[in-house]
């Protein structure tokens, strides 16, 4: 839509060309020696339509949510099952269960043995994920368009019921424990800020403790512990379907019910725990060690308003005029102006997301590594300089209108990401959260309505020292190299005296 739109841009821009071109030369004398000629206004640059996706959706008896997208496009669809199960909603002696269960799910179903659905996708020219979040566990594929029905037989498969054995969980254990080992407990800068940064921001337990899992929980993983959690959280009930490509929406919702129809539902309901976080009423400064890292780093983060609120749509635009791109005012502040970094990154749910693809809490959040010579202080002054401008005076309308034109390029991205992965992802979220996929095509209109004032508000209520959790890392590697170097140059000191 958005190739399409640009197209039609081009083509007006030709036609007024040739038409131009097309007055006789004559014509355009005669028409100069006309003074008294009446001025002809120019016609007003009309605003781009609202994008749109179109879609069908339905809810099986099971409670299974169905999302519907064609996209004619190319001929590849995308299928996306989506688990309302994210790390911080697991249960608080289940840590790292819902990351556990992103592995499991590829360790075998009925008819498909250990690592089969991989090797299913890839023997039919398709790609494949999966990830773990903060309200859901997510899977899906990108195959041909004529092997839907195999990935939905495939995905109703293990959805009905996983091989669930003493050996996969023992496997898939070492395989988790291995995984925070390497991303994070060995990697310099593993963990920031995307790990350490919701711990010391939030108080709720839910959304403040260890994503990765406790290892300790981990080990003590009983295989009924293991299908409790399948039968609690994988149930039809707790899941959104979302299909996305070149097909028909009829045969590809018959082909849903035909193998998805009769997986039952979760015996009970399924209550999520409470997420809320209370209103943060002083800054919180935290710092920390990381042994493998060369330089330091800084991370600040702000905890933002509740989503689909007028503050949670001005709160997007804040993001595009403070952090996204080189023209953001952090980015010149700290990397054109002071030069202590090389570039500066984060936003709503950064790393783990975007704005439009979490429920409950959220942070607005930067990062960068920067320079051994600068301090917390020096760094915050910055920060505060620019947040400042925001918060004194309304932006202009000229600077509003070009974070509105940021926002919509990065949302016309992610909604046509990854052929067509962009779109389903968003879809199913929107139909788990909020019982709503149609939302997508509401967020245009919210940004919308955002003016400069509402700018200066949300500025002032959520960008608050007072709200404001700010992480140091300290650049162990960096530490030891110079009392190595020292020790050395010491004892060779003592040699030469000697």
């Amino acid at each position: 839509m958005r190739l399409r739109w640009i197209a039609a841009g081009a083509a007006v821009l030709l036609l007024y060309g040739c038409g131009k071109d097309s007055v006789p030369q004559e014509s355009q004398g005669a028409a100069n020696e006309v003074t008294d000629a009446p001025t002809v206004a120019a016609s007003p640059v009309p605003e781009p339509q609202p994008f749109t996706v179109d879609f069908d959706y339905h809810t099986l008896d099971n409670g299974l949510k169905v999302i519907l997208s064609q996209d004619t496009t190319a001929p590849v669809v995308t299928v996306a099952v989506y688990y309302n199960i994210g790390f911080r909603i697991e249960p608080k002696d289940r840590t790292g269960f819902a990351h556990l269960f992103e592995h499991m799910m590829f360790q075998g179903s009925e008819n498909l043995g250990k690592m089969e659905f991989i090797s299913l996708v890839n023997a039919n020219g398709g790609v494949l994920n999966g990830s773990t979040r903060f309200d859901y566990t997510n899977y899906f594929a990108i195959v041909p368009a004529h092997k839907l029905e195999t990935m939905l037989w495939a995905e109703a498969d293990r959805m009905r019921g996983l091989d669930i054995t003493d050996e996969n969980l023992a496997n898939q254990q070492g395989v988790v424990k291995n995984e925070v080992k390497v991303n994070v407990l060995n990697q310099p800068y593993g963990g920031f800020p995307w790990l350490w940064l919701p711990q010391y921001a939030n108080e709720n337990w839910y959304n403040s403790h260890n994503f990765y899992g406790d290892l300790d929980d981990l080990d003590a993983a009983s295989l009924s512990d293991v299908a409790d959690f399948f039968a609690r959280y994988y149930a039809p009930n707790n899941a959104a379907l979302a299909i996305v490509g070149d097909f028909d929406p009829a045969e590809a919702l018959a082909m849903v019910e035909k193998y998805f129809a009769n997986i039952p539902a979760a015996p009970e309901p399924i209550e999520l725990p409470d997420i809320s976080e209370p209103r943060q009423e002083a800054e919180k400064t935290e710092s920390m060690t990381d042994a493998l890292a060369t330089r330091p780093g800084f991370a600040f983060a702000y905890h933002v308003p509740e989503r689909l609120t007028p503050e949670w749509y001005a709160m997007g635009l804040i993001d595009q005029m403070l952090l996204q791109g080189d023209d953001s005012l952090l980015h010149q502040a700290l990397v054109q102006q002071a030069g202590i970094t090389d570039g500066v990154g984060g936003g709503i749910n950064a790393l783990l997301g975007n704005m439009l693809n979490y429920q409950g809490p959220m942070l607005w959040s930067g990062s960068f590594i920067h320079d051994a010579g600068t301090s917390t202080e020096e760094i915050l002054l910055i920060i505060d300089g620019v947040i400042d401008q925001l918060k004194d005076q309304p932006v202009s309308p000229a600077e509003l209108a070009r974070a509105l034109v940021k926002w919509r390029s990065d949302y016309y991205d992610q909604v046509s990401a990854t052929f067509g992965f962009g779109r389903a992802d968003l879809l199913a979220s929107l139909a788990l959260f909020d019982d709503d996929p149609g939302l997508l095509n509401e967020f245009e209109k919210g940004m919308q309505a955002v003016t400069p004032e509402l700018i200066q508000q949300t500025a002032q209520e959520y960008l608050r020292s007072s709200n404001r959790t700010t992480l140091a890392l300290v650049a162990g590697a960096a530490e030891s190299a110079a009392e190595a170097q020292g020790s050395a140059e010491q004892n060779n000191g003592e040699q030469d005296n000697g």
